[in-house]
Protein backbone atom coordinates (compact mmCIF):
# COMPACT_ATOMS: atom_id res chain seq x y z
CA UNK A 1 0.00 0.00 0.00
CA UNK A 2 1.29 3.47 -0.83
CA UNK A 3 1.78 6.11 1.81
CA UNK A 4 -0.77 8.91 2.00
CA UNK A 5 0.59 11.99 0.24
CA UNK A 6 -1.17 14.60 2.39
CA UNK A 7 1.07 17.14 4.09
CA UNK A 8 0.55 20.21 6.20
CA UNK A 9 2.40 23.09 7.73
CA UNK A 10 3.11 22.44 11.39
CA UNK A 11 1.32 24.86 13.74
CA UNK A 12 4.50 25.40 15.74
CA UNK A 13 3.01 27.10 18.80
CA UNK A 14 0.36 24.39 19.18
CA UNK A 15 3.03 21.70 18.79
CA UNK A 16 5.29 23.31 21.41
CA UNK A 17 2.40 23.59 23.87
CA UNK A 18 1.51 19.92 23.29
CA UNK A 19 5.16 18.89 23.72
CA UNK A 20 5.46 20.89 26.95
CA UNK A 21 2.35 19.12 28.24
CA UNK A 22 4.01 15.72 27.96
CA UNK A 23 5.31 14.50 31.29
CA UNK A 24 9.03 13.86 31.63
CA UNK A 25 10.32 10.79 33.39
CA UNK A 26 10.97 11.46 37.11
CA UNK A 27 14.15 13.49 37.62
CA UNK A 28 14.58 14.05 33.89
CA UNK A 29 14.43 17.47 32.26
CA UNK A 30 14.23 17.45 28.48
CA UNK A 31 15.05 20.01 25.85
CA UNK A 32 12.53 20.92 23.20
CA UNK A 33 13.12 18.88 20.05
CA UNK A 34 13.76 20.46 16.67
CA UNK A 35 10.56 20.57 14.65
CA UNK A 36 10.13 20.41 10.90
CA UNK A 37 8.08 23.14 9.20
CA UNK A 38 5.93 20.59 7.36
CA UNK A 39 4.60 17.15 8.24
CA UNK A 40 3.68 14.30 5.90
CA UNK A 41 0.88 11.90 6.79
CA UNK A 42 2.49 8.64 7.93
CA UNK A 43 -0.55 6.47 7.29
CA UNK A 44 -1.14 4.33 4.25
CA UNK A 45 -3.68 5.57 1.74
CA UNK A 46 -6.97 6.00 3.56
CA UNK A 47 -10.57 7.08 3.16
CA UNK A 48 -11.28 10.78 2.77
CA UNK A 49 -13.08 11.07 6.14
CA UNK A 50 -10.11 9.66 8.09
CA UNK A 51 -7.82 12.22 9.72
CA UNK A 52 -4.24 12.46 8.51
CA UNK A 53 -1.61 11.72 11.17
CA UNK A 54 2.07 12.44 11.79
CA UNK A 55 4.20 11.68 14.83
CA UNK A 56 6.00 14.60 16.39
CA UNK A 57 9.56 14.10 17.55
CA UNK A 58 9.91 14.13 21.30
CA UNK A 59 12.94 13.69 23.46
CA UNK A 60 11.18 11.33 25.83
CA UNK A 61 7.88 9.56 25.49
CA UNK A 62 5.46 10.14 28.34
CA UNK A 63 4.59 6.79 29.90
CA UNK A 64 5.42 5.00 26.66
CA UNK A 65 3.15 7.32 24.69
CA UNK A 66 4.08 9.24 21.56
CA UNK A 67 2.77 12.65 20.52
CA UNK A 68 0.78 12.61 17.28
CA UNK A 69 -0.72 15.47 15.33
CA UNK A 70 -3.95 14.84 13.43
CA UNK A 71 -5.43 17.11 10.80
CA UNK A 72 -8.39 17.25 8.46
CA UNK A 73 -9.80 19.73 6.00
CA UNK A 74 -13.38 20.77 6.47
CA UNK A 75 -15.56 23.84 6.12
CA UNK A 76 -12.88 25.51 4.03
CA UNK A 77 -10.22 25.35 6.74
CA UNK A 78 -7.76 22.89 8.22
CA UNK A 79 -8.35 21.60 11.74
CA UNK A 80 -5.55 20.28 13.94
CA UNK A 81 -5.45 18.29 17.15
CA UNK A 82 -2.68 16.70 19.20
CA UNK A 83 -2.89 13.44 21.14
CA UNK A 84 -0.55 11.31 23.23
CA UNK A 85 -1.08 7.73 22.09
CA UNK A 86 0.38 4.34 22.84
CA UNK A 87 2.34 2.73 20.01
CA UNK A 88 0.75 0.00 17.94
CA UNK A 89 1.52 -3.35 19.61
CA UNK A 90 1.78 -5.23 16.29
CA UNK A 91 5.10 -6.88 15.41
CA UNK A 92 5.92 -8.79 12.25
CA UNK A 93 8.39 -11.66 12.45
CA UNK A 94 10.02 -12.34 9.12
CA UNK A 95 12.88 -14.81 9.69
CA UNK A 96 13.01 -15.28 13.44
CA UNK A 97 10.57 -15.50 16.30
CA UNK A 98 12.94 -13.40 18.43
CA UNK A 99 13.62 -10.61 15.92
CA UNK A 100 10.81 -8.58 14.46
CA UNK A 101 9.79 -5.18 13.14
CA UNK A 102 7.34 -3.22 15.26
CA UNK A 103 4.68 -1.08 13.65
CA UNK A 104 5.71 2.56 14.19
CA UNK A 105 2.17 3.94 14.07
CA UNK A 106 -0.19 4.50 17.00
CA UNK A 107 -2.45 1.90 18.61
CA UNK A 108 -5.67 1.22 16.67
CA UNK A 109 -4.56 3.19 13.61
CA UNK A 110 -6.63 2.87 10.44
CA UNK A 111 -5.44 1.02 7.35
CA UNK A 112 -2.19 -0.94 7.07
CA UNK A 113 0.67 -1.35 9.55
CA UNK A 114 3.83 0.67 8.84
CA UNK A 115 5.71 -2.29 7.31
CA UNK A 116 3.01 -2.55 4.61
CA UNK A 117 3.21 1.16 3.71
CA UNK A 118 5.67 2.10 1.00
CA UNK A 119 6.93 5.61 0.36
CA UNK A 120 7.92 5.88 -3.33
CA UNK A 121 9.84 9.14 -2.77
CA UNK A 122 11.92 7.67 0.07
CA UNK A 123 12.53 4.53 -2.02
CA UNK A 124 13.70 6.66 -4.97
CA UNK A 125 16.02 8.71 -2.74
CA UNK A 126 17.47 5.54 -1.17
CA UNK A 127 18.09 4.06 -4.62
CA UNK A 128 19.89 7.22 -5.77
CA UNK A 129 22.07 7.17 -2.64
CA UNK A 130 22.90 3.49 -3.20
CA UNK A 131 23.84 4.28 -6.82
CA UNK A 132 26.06 7.16 -5.69
CA UNK A 133 27.83 4.92 -3.13
CA UNK A 134 28.30 2.21 -5.75
CA UNK A 135 29.93 4.71 -8.14
CA UNK A 136 32.21 5.96 -5.35
CA UNK A 137 33.29 2.42 -4.48
CA UNK A 138 34.02 1.60 -8.10
CA UNK A 139 36.30 4.60 -8.27
CA UNK A 140 34.06 6.64 -10.53
CA UNK A 141 33.39 9.24 -7.87
CA UNK A 142 31.15 11.13 -10.29
CA UNK A 143 34.00 12.67 -12.28
CA UNK A 144 35.50 11.31 -15.46
CA UNK A 145 39.21 10.71 -15.95
CA UNK A 146 39.32 13.50 -18.52
CA UNK A 147 38.52 16.24 -15.99
CA UNK A 148 34.82 16.30 -16.80
CA UNK A 149 32.02 15.55 -14.36
CA UNK A 150 30.30 12.24 -14.84
CA UNK A 151 32.23 11.59 -18.03
CA UNK A 152 30.38 14.40 -19.84
CA UNK A 153 31.97 17.53 -21.27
Amino acid sequence: MLQCTAFTELPEMGARVALMGMEDEPGEATEAPELDAFLLCELGEHEEGVEHAAQLPSVSASGGRDLWMFWADGDGRRKFRFAELLPCPAVIHRLSVKDGDACVLYDRHPAAHSWDVTDPLADLMAERIREEVRREREGGGGSGGDGTRGGRP
